[in-house]
């Protein structure tokens, strides 16, 4: 093909070929082009600041993913026949030209670059393009406040897309007047303000995307007007109120999400009345109360539920059983009690259940098992009971979560469950015990008479006579001190295994006799030993009362044993029984 006939060429697309490096410079002089299209390669480098000069015949420039950077050229906007520019996904910047003067302009996508709104003058030219359907300004960084001029665009607009360009203020009401709209997606912004009554006066809406703001106040009641409403996304404000019944009348709703807000009150059971409602409903991560009504078995073509986290209570509705489309089923966090409906066997095309978090009884159905599709189930912190099936989803315990439920048992050791004939021997064993245990007690009850009055008996004769466990302790240093250092004024006799010293004890009215044995004789151990086991099992009137006994070491380490006795002023016995002669009678 020769130059010339390049350069007279109308349409030129090389879409889709991986295409790398830069363009070249005589691509964008070929004055009778029409149609360009260059999308999704990996061409580099700027677009020529005069392109809308050397392109004047241009009407479709389709740039979309590539790796274009640099500013937009205003230039564009000169090539009057111009309809669609299409410059998405690329690393554009700067701040958005202003194409108010392309009058047959109908399809603006700049999004997912890094383009800037500056003071939003290009969105008040674009109110001159009567002509424009779309407008994709997506997932730049326009920031700033939404001006009101957006509701002066063409009636004509169908697609307006500005989401992810952290743009606050409010939705103006004038919105309504752009009554061609049919995909508003304004989510993940800073958007703030109640939303506007004057939203349920766009007749054509088809999606409505509003999530991830900063919205509150209620729902408005003329949401209800939208009639060709098929998604609505709500999700993550902070709205409040109640659930508005004039839901019900979006009759081509396929999807709803109203979660995490703070929505209160219960469902209103017209939301199940959306026969149509079949890719999501998720009202998680609210604050509603009451029961489930049992409407909600009309949503017989329904993917995915979600009521989790809510304080939803009652039991969970048979009727639930008729959701025969059901994907996932999410009721967990909220206070539902009862059993787990016997209809759930007909959702046989489930593949993630979780009721965890409730108040459930009764038994896990067995039917459970059959489910072949089930990926996840989650019955956790309940108060289910009885034996665990063992096969199907059970066979896996990394899919089954039932920890939490007390009464359970197992007849396999996969899900970390107590063994259920474990649980039966030991339930046999206790009532065994059980009968044992009461014969023993009343054997212990006699015991325990009779040994009550045989210590009342013994209690006289026990006060008389301490036991070694009731008798003084006294330290070495407490002996030293009584008998002045064990002084020979204080030796009152002396045998062959130990002294008898004379003392007086602040514990003591009158004076004791401390006898301290000579341990290094042979034997004196076992008199010390043999003292004591005589005078522990003797008890006689006429004996002297032993005080105590001391078993310790002196300073020196070395063993030091003595008994502390009554004193007895009138000498020994063995003075009276053999006196001598000068002794006085």
């Amino acid at each position: 093909m020769s130059i010339d006939e390049i350069r007279n060429l109308e349409i030129l697309d090389i879409t889709y070929n991986f295409l790398t490096g830069s363009v070249p410079a005589s691509l964008y002089n070929m004055s009778a082009l029409t149609y360009l299209g260059m999308a999704t390669n990996n061409l580099v480098g700027e677009l020529p600041h005069n392109i809308g000069y050397t392109l004047p015949s241009i009407q479709t420039l389709i740039m979309q993913g590539n790796q274009f950077q640099g500013q937009i050229p205003t230039s564009l906007a000169n090539t009057t026949n111009l309809q669609v520019i299409n410059l998405r996904n690329n690393a554009f910047h700067g701040i958005v030209p202003s194409f108010g003067i392309l009058p047959s302009l109908v399809d603006l996508n700049l999004g997912k670059n890094q383009l800037e709104a500056g003071d939003w003058s290009f969105l008040s030219s674009l109110t001159n393009c009567t002509q424009l359907v779309n407008l994709r300004l997506d997932a730049n960084i326009l920031q700033g406040v939404l001006p009101s001029v957006v509701a002066g665009l063409s009636k004509s607009i169908e697609v307006l897309l500005l989401r992810s360009n952290k743009i606050s203020g409010t939705i103006p009401h004038e919105i309504e007047h752009l009554t061609g709209l049919k995909l508003l997606y304004m989510e993940r912004n800073l958007l703030t303000g109640n939303l506007p009554e004057s939203i349920g006066n766009l007749p054509n809406l088809f999606v409505l995307s509003l999530s991830q703001n900063k919205f509150s106040g209620q729902i408005p009641l003329s949401v209800g007007n939208l009639s060709q409403l098929s998604e609505l996304y709500l999700q993550e404000n902070s709205l409040s109120g109640p659930i508005p019944e004039a839901l019900g009348d979006c009759k081509k709703l396929h999807i709803l999400n109203l979660s995490c807000n703070s929505f209160n009150g219960s469902i209103p059971k017209e939301l199940f009345t959306l026969s149509d409602l079949s890719e999501g409903l998720d009202l998680s991560h609210n604050q509603l109360s009451g029961e489930i009504p049992m409407e909600i078995g009309e949503l017989i073509n329904l993917g995915p539920l979600n009521i989790s986290y809510n304080q939803l209570s009652g039991q969970i509705p048979s009727t639930l059983g008729q959701c025969v489309q059901l994907e996932s089923l999410h009721m967990e966090g909220n206070r539902l009690h009862g059993r787990i409906p016997q209809s759930f066997v007909n959702l046989r095309g489930i593949t993630v259940m979780d009721l965890s978090q409730n108040n459930l009884t009764g038994e896990i159905p067995e039917f459970l098992k059959l489910f072949k599709s089930m990926k996840l189930l989650n019955l956790s912190f309940n108060n289910l009971e009885g034996s665990v099936p063992a096969d199907g989803i059970f066979q896996n315990g990394s899919n089954v979560f039932i920890q939490g439920n007390k009464k359970l048992c197992a007849s396999t050791p996969l899900l970390q469950l107590p063994l259920c004939n474990a649980e039966t021997s030991k339930q046999h064993t206790s009532n065994i015990l059980k009968i044992v245990g009461f014969t023993a007690l009343f054997l212990v009850l006699v015991s325990c008479f009779g040994v009550i009055i045989w210590k009342k008996r013994k209690k006289v004769t026990q006060a008389a006579h301490p036991s070694f466990e009731e008798l003084q302790k006294f330290t070495y240093a407490d002996l030293l001190k009584a008998t002045n250092g064990f002084s020979l004024d204080n030796l009152v006799g002396s045998g062959k295994y130990g002294s008898v010293y004379k003392g007086r004890i602040e514990s003591e009215v009158h004076e004791v006799a401390i006898k301290v044995f000579k341990l290094d004789q042979l034997g004196a151990t076992k008199s010390f030993l043999d003292e004591c086991e005589a005078l522990r099992n003797t008890r006689h009137r006429n004996l002297v009362r032993v005080i105590t006994v001391c078993s310790t070491s002196d300073p020196t380490g070395n063993e030091f044993k003595a008994l502390v006795l009554e004193y007895k002023v009138n000498g020994d016995l063995e003075s009276w029984l053999y006196p001598t002669f000068h002794e006085h009678h």
